[in-house]
């Protein structure tokens, strides 16, 4: 549905919405997963790889190769694509890019302060971190003892300052408050950038809505499933999911008095986008549920394509090519262990 973005889009846009479509087709296509899953050994993979777009990334790696080594490779290819279109955006495209990266700073923030607490050693973790949610003062954050610190000491200055507003306690950092921080963030980020981008309004603000709302209505779910059997209460758990989606508020309350996972899928079916989802999975059954949801999300994400004069193709190809990461890593995992029976368990064909 388009105002008259038609009009004044191309002026700053055109260009990098042609460099995105570009990257695009360059995404692996379902060929290339059958003959990735037919590899016998990592360098056999490299070798598939050296025709794509990673090729370059991959060509001067030495064997043996080693799956964390590919998934490195391949996410610089997303680092690099990622700061090319930032450095040539315009506002507001240049700030509807940057919170494309919050949610890697937010996930990088718990990787570094969960590995402090079971006494990791920094460097280690900083290596763990993703490149696109580095900030410059990241490597303090092992100092801080309690929420108050983290935010005083090192998160003041960065832009997940304002998601930290709900979240300050003087309570001690341990395993639960980590988790409650981390959905609390999240929550705050969805919210913030689902406001972003009705401000936007047209095409952008239609597509987003619809993308951040399945994002957090799955989120809701894995809170819900992942709290059954802890000490939350409904009350917490309640406030731990965002304010808008499909979901909002009426599944929410039912799904913060759910205690098992059929109860959950109960509520779930209630909502006839959620029903293929839940139909795919046995009763009692979770495992296959990310995969589930992982399927349903690329299937949005692609047709975010099929419309022009918008920033949501930003956004898509950004999660289609992490979608793909995932993808190689599963399947260069189950070659490095010999589990090629598993190679089709988890990989989510995009085209």
């Amino acid at each position: 549905m388009y105002g008259f973005e038609a009009l004044t889009f191309n002026i700053h846009g055109g260009f990098l919405e042609a460099i995105v479509r570009g990257h695009r087709a360059g995404l692996l296509t379902t060929a290339d997963y059958n003959n990735l899953c037919q590899c016998e050994t990592l360098d056999d993979i490299k070798m598939h790889l050296s025709a794509t777009e990673y090729g370059p990334y991959l060509q001067n790696e030495p064997s043996p190769l080693h799956t964390t080594t590919i998934v490195e490779k391949c996410t610089l290819k997303l680092v690099d694509d990622y700061k090319n279109m930032l450095c040539q955006a315009t506002e507001p495209l240049s700030t509807f890019l940057e919170y494309i990266t919050y949610g890697h700073m937010i996930d990088n923030v718990v990787l570094i302060v969960t590995g402090t607490l079971h006494e990791r050693d920094v460097q280690e973790l900083l290596e763990k971190c993703h490149p696109l949610g580095m900030f410059d003062s990241i490597a303090t954050l092992a100092v801080a003892q309690n929420m108050r610190e983290l935010y005083r000491l090192v998160l003041v200055d960065t832009p997940l300052a304002p998601y930290f507003s709900e979240c300050i306690t003087s309570e001690d950092l341990d395993d639960m408050n980590i988790e409650i921080m981390r959905n609390t963030l999240y929550k705050a980020y969805l919210e913030d950038f689902y406001r972003f981008c009705q401000k936007l309004g047209g095409a952008t603000a239609e597509i987003m809505s619809d993308l951040l709302a399945f994002e957090a209505d799955r989120r809701a779910v894995n809170i819900t499933i992942n709290s059954i059997g802890t000490e939350l209460t409904r009350d917490d758990r309640r406030k731990l999911y965002s304010n808008f989606g499909l979901l909002y508020p009426y599944g929410h309350e039912e799904l913060a008095i759910c205690e098992d996972i059929d109860q959950v899928r109960a509520v779930m079916e209630k909502y006839p986008p959620y029903q293929s989802i839940f139909a795919k999975l046995s009763y009692g059954e979770s495992q296959m549920l990310d995969k589930a949801f992982y399927e349903e999300e690329v299937k949005r994400l692609c047709l975010a394509f099929e419309q022009q004069f918008h920033y949501a193709v930003f956004f898509a190809y950004m999660r289609l090519r992490e979608q793909e990461i995932r993808n190689l890593m599963w399947i260069s995992e189950c070659v490095a262990q010999n589990q090629k029976s598993r190679v089709h368990d988890s990989v989510v064909f995009i085209f």
